[in-house]
């Protein structure tokens, strides 16, 4: 695994609207549900995924909202496993909206 280029973070962000860089070793994104429960069991379904992957992101629940933030310590930075792992965030919020 290793640490990814400003010009491949810069691009793989572009396939990525709603997650943003925090700083150089973090994106972050946060995601909007109907109800506080929804909330909950979408992010059930992040840490299974997370813990199959052995890689975790930072998670917060504040209501209706997720705020996830995401980075490879052991690069300092971005990876493609954190881009792996965001994509598939965003395709169980895609069912979980549903």
């Amino acid at each position: 695994m290793e640490r990814l280029s400003e010009e491949r973070i810069e691009k793989e962000l572009e396939s990525l609207p709603d997650w943003k860089r925090i700083d150089e070793k973090w994106i972050g994104r946060r995601y909007r549900f109907s109800d506080f429960l929804n909330g909950v069991r979408f992010v059930d379904q992040v840490a299974e995924y997370a813990e199959s992957k052995q890689h975790h992101p930072f998670i917060s629940i504040d209501y209706k909202i997720v705020t996830m933030k995401i980075s490879s310590w052991q690069m300092k930075g971005l990876t493609d496993l954190d881009f792996e792992m965001v994509n598939h965030f965003d395709d169980l919020y895609e069912k979980a909206a549903k």
